[in-house]
C-alpha cells in the first residue's frame, strides 16, 4: 500500500504543520514532521503543552490507522504526557509506534524530537481499537 502526504489532510493537521514522511509496517512505526505555527507559541518562546499533546496525539493515532491499512482509528482511553524539554515552533520530527494492539485495547506511544534528534516530549496511550469514521478516508 502506497501511503500518501494527502491521508493526513485534515483541518486540525494542516493547523499543526504535520506532513508525512515514512511508515515502517515491521515496527508499526509513523515518522511525521511539524512546523508549529506562530499562534502555537507562548510568551516563553516555546510551544503550548496543550498542543504539544495534539501533535503526540497525531503521532500515536496515525501509528495505528497505518498499521491497519487505514482499517482502524484508536479510541483514546487515557493519554500521558511528559514534557522533557521546551518545544520549539519548528522543524521538528516524531515518531509514533503500536506497543502492542489487541481485538479489545491497544497501547501506542509517541515521541517529539528536535532536528538534531533530542527528546523533547513522549507520550503513552491506551485505546480501543475501532472502525476507521467513514468521512476520515
Amino acid at each position: 500500500m502506497t501511503l500518501e502526504k494527502d491521508a493526513l489532510g485534515h483541518a486540525h493537521a494542516e493547523l499543526m504543520g504535520v506532513e508525512f514522511d515514512s511508515f515502517d509496517r515491521e515496527r508499526e512505526e509513523v515518522t511525521l514532521r511539524f512546523h508549529a505555527p506562530d499562534s502555537f507559541i507562548t510568551p516563553r518562546g516555546s510551544v503550548q503543552g496543550g498542543l504539544i499533546a495534539g501533535f503526540l496525539d497525531e503521532l500515536m493515532g496515525w501509528a495505528h490507522v497505518w498499521a491497519t491499512d487505514q482499517a482502524e482509528a484508536p479510541l483514546y482511553l487515557e493519554i500521558s504526557m511528559t514534557l522533557l524539554k521546551p518545544v520549539p515552533a519548528g522543524p521538528l520530527f516524531g515518531k509514533g509506534r503500536v506497543v502492542r494492539r489487541g481485538k479489545r485495547v491497544i497501547f501506542l506511544e509517541g515521541e517529539l524530537f528536535d532536528p538534531t534528534g533530542n527528546l523533547l516530549a513522549r507520550s503513552t496511550s491506551t485505546a480501543i481499537p475501532t472502525p476507521r469514521p467513514v468521512a476520515d478516508r
